[in-house]
C-alpha cells in the first residue's frame, strides 16, 4: 500500500479507537462495574479500583481501618469472587492502598 492509498475501514477504526483511548475507557468502566458487583454497595461506596497492572488490581480505600480489614481479612474472599465472576479480567492479586497516597 502506498502512503496515499486509503486505509481499509477496519484499520482506520482500530487506529482511531487506540488514538482516542476508547478501549481503555471501556475497560476502566468494566473494571469499576465488576468491582461494584463483587464488593457490594457499602464497600464500593468506600473503595474504588485505582489500577490494573500485570494482573494486580490496586483498590483505593477511603480510611485506614477499612484498609486493614480488607488487607487482612476480606481480600482473599474478594479476590476469589472477582476471579470466578470475571475471569477475562485476568486478576491474580488484590492490593489495597489508602486513597490519595
Amino acid at each position: 500500500m502506498a502512503a496515499r492509498d486509503p486505509l481499509p475501514l477496519s484499520i482506520a477504526l482500530s487506529e482511531l479507537i487506540a488514538l482516542r483511548g476508547f478501549a481503555r475507557v471501556r475497560s476502566e468502566n468494566e473494571l469499576e462495574a465488576a468491582w461494584k458487583q463483587v464488593a457490594g454497595p457499602d464497600l464500593a461506596a468506600q473503595t474504588r479500583p485505582a489500577k490494573l497492572s500485570r494482573g494486580t488490581l490496586t483498590v483505593a480505600v477511603d480510611n485506614a481501618p477499612l484498609l486493614s480489614e480488607l488487607a487482612s481479612f476480606q481480600g482473599p474472599e474478594l479476590l476469589q469472587v472477582i476471579r470466578q465472576r470475571y475471569p477475562h479480567l485476568n486478576i491474580r492479586t488484590l492490593k489495597f492502598k489508602l486513597s490519595g497516597t
